[in-house]
């Protein structure tokens, strides 16, 4: 926040479209998944620039990595943004949970008491909010229409200077580099538990004939642990980077193949002392990954939400009957 800015309802906190070294770090955070649940700000009403009664209002999710690609791409203009409480979800997300809606916009427009700050009745809505927001309704429920925006943020300076969409502007892209994106809060959500799954795998692996075996429990510990590595590489890394070009329409098959596709570049180079381990590591290799990969069905333009339900009943039958199938292989090892 810079200043405050006086209105006829009071002072409005401004904003810079300038991002500091603190947001870099939070936006880290949240892409890492540690500031990810509680990343949000105020909801309310924010000026940026020198915002005037005829100033546009661009409706944006309190999220903050969401609020501040908004500011970043609008250097130089004047308006007003309105962050609705979407409980720290983005726009998509939140739309599509019902968060970003009709009624909440409603109700922060009639917080802010936006008719008295504006001498327009209209509000510029995200593109991706269009599966959450009945914009028809918003005209009877606090007397703004809703007018649809571009997609992306980047495209708003020229939709405010040219005053409507482009088809490009209204076409979602998966882009490489829009999934890399995506990468690290996966494989960081999985790191976080890999310190119990050590201590479960050390634990597993050494059960053997004379009850429980240490140097077992070590070697073969870490052979489950290293498998549990590339697992995560190929369904959350090579998974979502490869997604184009990977065999089958649902993500649990693709991180299955890919899953499977690892395990044996694996057993290249490290090979399990007996083929039933063999067999218990492919498979636990295989639903490990099919798992991670199915996590990017909800983060994807790829799906939709009977898509998404329909791969879940299939993926977690894969997924938990490999795991435990895998599980028992893997204590029958040592005895067989």
């Amino acid at each position: 926040m810079q200043d405050f800015i006086d209105t006829p309802v009071g002072p409005v906190p401004r904003v810079v479209a300038t991002l500091t070294l603190r947001d870099g770090l939070g936006t880290i955070g949240a892409r890492t998944g540690f500031t990810r649940n509680n990343y949000k700000i105020i909801p309310g009403l924010y000026c940026l620039g020198a915002a005037a009664k005829d100033s546009p209002v661009l409706i944006t999710a309190n999220y903050k990595l969401s609020f501040d690609a908004l500011r970043r791409e609008l250097a130089g203009q004047d308006l007003w943004i309105l962050a609705i409480d979407t409980r720290g979800i983005n726009v998509w997300c939140a739309a599509g949970k019902g968060t970003f809606s009709a009624e909440e916009i409603a109700y922060q427009v009639q917080k802010a008491q936006l008719d008295q700050v504006v001498s327009h009745r209209e509000l510029l809505l995200p593109q991706l909010s269009a599966n959450g927001v009945a914009a028809h309704d918003l005209k009877k429920l606090c007397g703004f229409r809703g007018r649809f925006g571009p997609i992306l943020a980047a495209d708003l300076p020229q939709f405010l200077r040219i005053g409507e969409t482009s088809e490009k502007m209204r076409t979602v892209t998966f882009t490489l580099r829009e999934r890399a994106v995506l990468v690290p809060l996966e494989v960081f959500a999985v790191g976080k538990q890999l310190g119990l799954a050590a201590v479960i795998f050390f634990i597993l692996s050494g059960v053997s004939p004379g009850f429980f075996s240490p140097d077992l429990a070590l070697s073969r510990g870490t052979l489950l642990l290293v498998a549990t590595l590339v697992a995560t590489l190929a369904g959350a890394v090579a998974t979502p980077l490869l997604l184009p070009w990977l065999p089958f329409r649902q993500f649990w098959l693709k991180g299955a193949v890919l899953g499977g596709f690892a395990a044996l570049l694996l057993f290249l180079g490290l090979s399990p002392s007996s083929g039933i381990e063999t067999a218990a590591l492919f498979l636990w290799i295989s639903g490990c990954s099919a798992f991670l990969a199915m996590n990017f069905t909800g983060s994807t333009p790829f799906t939709s939400l009977s898509g998404v339900a329909k791969e879940m009943r299939h993926g977690l039958a894969f997924q938990i009957s490999s795991s435990v199938l895998a599980t028992l292989l893997w204590l029958a090892g040592p005895f067989v």
